[in-house]
Order: C-alpha cells, then sequence, then structure tokens
C-alpha cells in the first residue's frame, strides 16, 4: 500500500557541498580533540569527545512493523523483523559534568543482525548498525559554517566551572523564553539551556536527514507504553544528585520493562525541508512522523559496573557506522564522519580497549 504524498526521492545530487566544507572540518575535528584531550587528561582516562557522560546501557530488540507501506518499506525496514539491540542513554557535553547542569540527552542505538555492507570501509563486514538521536529535533548549528563557530565557544568555555555552566544554562533558557515572548525563535540558545526532565520520557531526534533506501527522511523514538510516557516532562531535581538521571533509569527498569516507537519523517519538500541546514525543523503538516518499527526494554540492571565499562570504553556509536541504504546526509553528518572515527580511535587508545562490534546480544554483559 502507498499514499498520496509526493515523496522526494534520494540521489547524490540531493547533497551541496558547503563553502570551505574540508577546511571547517578540518578545524572542527582538529578543536574537537584539543578539548578531548584536556578532558580525558583531567579524568586521567579516555572519554567521548561528545555525550561522554553515560546513564544507562540497555539491552532489548527492535521489532520492523509489519503492514508499512511501499514507501515506509525500506533498508533495515524492508521487511518485518526482530532485531537485538543494545542503547547508551547520555548527555551531550564532551566532560563529565554533575546532572545539575541541565543539557540535551542522547539515546544511541546499535543493531545487531544487520546483514550488508556497511560504509565504513574497516567496520564493512559487521553485522551491526547505529542510529543516533538527541532530544531535540534539530542542531541548532546545522550546517558546517555554524558548527564551527559553536565549536569555537565551546573550547574557549572547557575549563569553565560547574557553576559557571550551570549559569550559562540557566541564562539560556530564560533568554530563550524571553524571546519566545517577543516571538523570536533561538535554537542555540535552547541547545545551550537543555532538558532538566527525565530522561525517559523524552523524544529522540535524527536531527539531521538521512537516506531511508529510495528516499529520504529524519528518524524519531517517542515513548510508547504508559510507564514512559507519564514520565515525560516530569521534572528532575539534581540539586545534590551529580549522577540523577543515572539513579532514576537504574531505578525504573529495576522494576519497569519500556517501549518506544520509531518513526520516519519522509521528506516532501526540500526547500521546507532542506537537507543541509539541520536547525531546520521539518513541517509535521508536510509531512508526518511514521510508525515504522517498536523499541523494547525489559527489567534489567541498566548500569551494572560491566556494563558501564562495556558501554563507556568499549562500544563505539557512530552515524556513519550504517547500510548505504541509511546513510547520513548533509554537511553536519559529513563533519561527523571524521569527528567520530578520530574520538573512538584515541578514546580506545588511551584505555588500551579494543574497538569491538558484537556479534550476538550474549556479549554484553549483565
Amino acid at each position: 500500500m502507498s499514499d498520496d504524498r509526493s515523496y522526494i526521492r534520494y540521489s547524490d545530487s540531493v547533497e551541496t557541498k558547503q563553502p570551505d566544507e574540508d577546511e571547517l572540518i578540518e578545524k572542527i575535528v582538529a578543536s574537537m580533540a584539543r578539548v578531548n584531550t584536556l578532558n580525558s587528561d583531567k579524568h586521567r582516562h579516555g572519554i567521548r569527545d561528545a555525550h561522554a557522560k553515560s546513564h544507562g546501557i540497555l539491552k532489548g530488540t527492535l521489532t520492523v512493523y509489519d503492514g508499512l507501506s511501499a514507501e515506509l518499506r525500506q533498508g533495515l525496514f524492508a521487511e518485518p523483523k526482530t532485531y537485538d539491540i543494545v542503547a547508551r542513554l547520555s548527555t551531550a557535553p564532551g566532560d563529565l559534568q554533575s546532572d545539575r547542569v541541565p543539557t540535551p540527552r542522547g539515546f544511541a542505538l546499535k543493531i545487531l543482525g544487520v546483514e550488508g555492507a556497511k560504509i565504513l570501509p574497516e567496520h564493512a563486514h559487521e553485522t551491526t548498525q547505529d542510529l543516533l538521536m538527541v532530544n531535540f529535533p534539530t542542531i541548532a548549528f546545522g550546517h558546517v559554517a555554524a558548527y564551527w563557530k559553536v565549536q569555537n565557544l565551546l573550547e574557549k568555555r572547557t575549563d569553565d566551572s560547574e557553576l559557571a555552566k550551570l549559569v550559562t544554562a540557566d541564562v539560556a533558557r530564560g533568554a530563550s523564553k524571553a524571546l519566545g515572548l517577543l516571538g523570536v525563535e533561538n535554537k542555540m540558545l535552547d541547545a545551550l539551556g537543555g532538558s532538566s526532565a527525565h530522561i525517559l520520557g523524552e523524544t529522540f531526534h535524527s536531527m539531521a536527514a538521512i537516506r531511508y533506501g529510495d528516499f529520504i527522511a529524519k528518524l524519531s523514538a517517542a515513548p510508547l507504553s504508559d510507564e514512559v510516557k507519564k514520565l515525560t516532562g516530569v521534572p528532575v531535581d539534581a540539586t545534590d544528585k551529580p549522577s540523577a538521571l543515572r539513579d532514576l533509569v537504574v531505578a525504573f527498569f529495576a522494576e519497569h520493562g519500556a517501549d518506544y516507537e520509531l518513526r520516519a519523517q519522509l521528506c516532501t519538500d526540500p526547500e521546507r525541508m532542506p537537507i543541509e541546514d539541520a536547525s531546520v525543523e521539518w513541517p509535521t503538516e508536510l509531512s508526518p512522523h511514521q510508525p515504522i518499527a517498536k523499541i523494547s526494554f525489559p527489567k534489567q540492571d541498566a548500569y551494572s559496573p560491566a556494563r558501564r565499562v562495556y558501554g563507556d570504553d568499549v562500544l563505539s556509536f557512530n552515524p556513519w557506522h550504517c547500510l548505504d541504504a541509511h546513510r547520513p546526509l548533509g554537511s553536519i553528518m559529513r563533519v561527523r564522519i571524521k569527528a567520530y572515527e578520530s574520538s573512538s580511535r584515541y578514546r580506545h587508545e588511551m584505555n588500551v580497549r579494543p574497538r569491538v562490534e558484537p556479534r550476538t546480544i550474549s556479549e554484553i554483559p549483565e
């Protein structure tokens, strides 16, 4: 079955290289590496240059729905099938900050048992596929030139105290609300302000576009089961709890399982739904978020010592670790192909850990 919308078909021509892109990417990656070295030296342990702090490592399944329309039956989602997955919940900074500082949250999925050649040559024969999402539908610095400006700011703030970062987040949220009252949208301030709600009630987004087989899409994962739906927007008091989010995740999964729905928003208008500027939110009136799969996590120990070490020091997540049918699109994603490789290599070398792609879910510690 097919609907009557006119979906934009994927071709190599949907991407447009940005002015000075190669030079800017090299500058961004070099700056990220400098910041990563400083933060890792502070902790005497190699950490990620983004989403360094984890709050839960989860084992579960992803079940592709039966009866999808022809446009949605693409790539990994071409046939109804259940895959084992491992997920890592995190917050965005490349440092191990207290949860008192509100920041964007991450939801990274590694899907196991995915056959077919992967894009990265060093992982071409692996049987995993990564999907990375954050609890914002857009990325404020949505193209490579804006990314370079923000990376400069982040590098200058590397040594800021926790109090300074907390004040910055509060000011950002306040300024964003004030501008909102005047009808002015400021996604940069929203992103700096972050979220102070329960991490398990968030809806997570790919932010940038990806190839979706014959088409182009953004992906999102929204709470589905009642237990996580009722956590949406619930405020978290982390005043005296530097690891409040981890504690919430561990306590929840000790008692409950959780379901999320993975959705695809297919591109119908390249002008109003641009590929090269990830700061633009794609209007749902042009194309809704359509369900494609269910993500399920049973009750479990979400942050055992073995899980933490495996998730933080062994596992890698990279948006470019994927089938060609789900290739990342746009200049922000083209930055990430070098940034993620550089960060992962440094972290594993510093911690003397092999970079491993799991073949079976049994490799993920209990």
